[in-house]
């Protein structure tokens, strides 16, 4: 507490935080909890509980423990059955070797979204703590003006990136495989045993999918989760 005094500008400022003090926020678990509200809205929470305290106050007090003023990251909104089947995935290819990996061909889709949410929420956290999901905001896929994107890449580079026009299915995809995939395959040179990485999107794994996979011989690993 002498620390805090010694920083602090004003006598005010030394009984504020006092008031910090006895409030909990300069509690290791207090101040976590604290540090995902926005400034303005604890000083107004602390306010409504009787205590007059100022935004730079709190700021300072959280800085001095730990905690940084960020920019919440936002993530893909999981589901709890997304998680585990990750998770899932992750236990299961934890022991395969590096050369495994760098004969993985990865691919998938993703819209992006011409007027898509653009604002941004400061939070306070700590450097370790970027990703805990406190400190993210969840994101899901919505409409607005946008395009779909479908790429690939493996450990030798990228490969083809080719928008989708139309609305895809089946046919369209394996439509999109075969103008992409294989000419990236080759220009990456991934060799024989090479292996295709996608996820469980249903039009992944149509029969038709399956089939054109099955012709064209190409081994496809235990599928990644889709988060659609």
């Amino acid at each position: 507490m002498e620390e805090a005094k010694d920083d602090c500008q004003s006598p005010s400022d030394w009984g504020a935080m006092q008031d910090l003090t006895s409030w909990g926020i300069t509690d290791d678990k207090k101040g976590e909890e604290s540090a995902q509200n926005d400034r303005e809205e604890l000083v107004n929470d602390m306010k409504r509980a009787g205590t007059t305290v100022s935004k730079v106050t709190v700021g300072r007090t959280l800085r001095r423990h730990g905690f940084k003023s960020c920019i919440a990251r936002k993530v893909p909104l999981l589901k709890s059955s997304h998680v585990q089947a990750r998770l899932k995935f992750a236990k299961d290819h934890l022991d395969d070797p590096e050369e495994a990996w760098e004969k993985v061909m990865w691919s998938d889709e993703t819209k992006v979204e011409l007027f898509g949410l653009n604002f941004t929420r400061r939070i306070g956290r700590k450097n370790k703590d970027e990703l805990h999901p406190k400190n993210t905001i969840p994101i899901v896929k919505h409409g607005g003006g946008n395009i779909m994107l479908w790429g690939c890449f493996s450990a030798k580079g990228t490969g083809r990136l080719h928008c989708i026009k139309e609305r895809m299915n089946g046919a369209i995809y394996c439509e999109i495989l075969s103008n992409n995939l294989l000419p990236s395959v080759r220009a990456l040179k991934m060799g024989h045993g090479w292996v295709f990485q996608h996820d469980n999107n249903p039009k992944h794994t149509a029969r038709i999918t399956r089939e054109w996979l099955r012709k064209k011989h190409i081994k496809v690993q235990s599928n990644r989760t889709s988060l659609e």
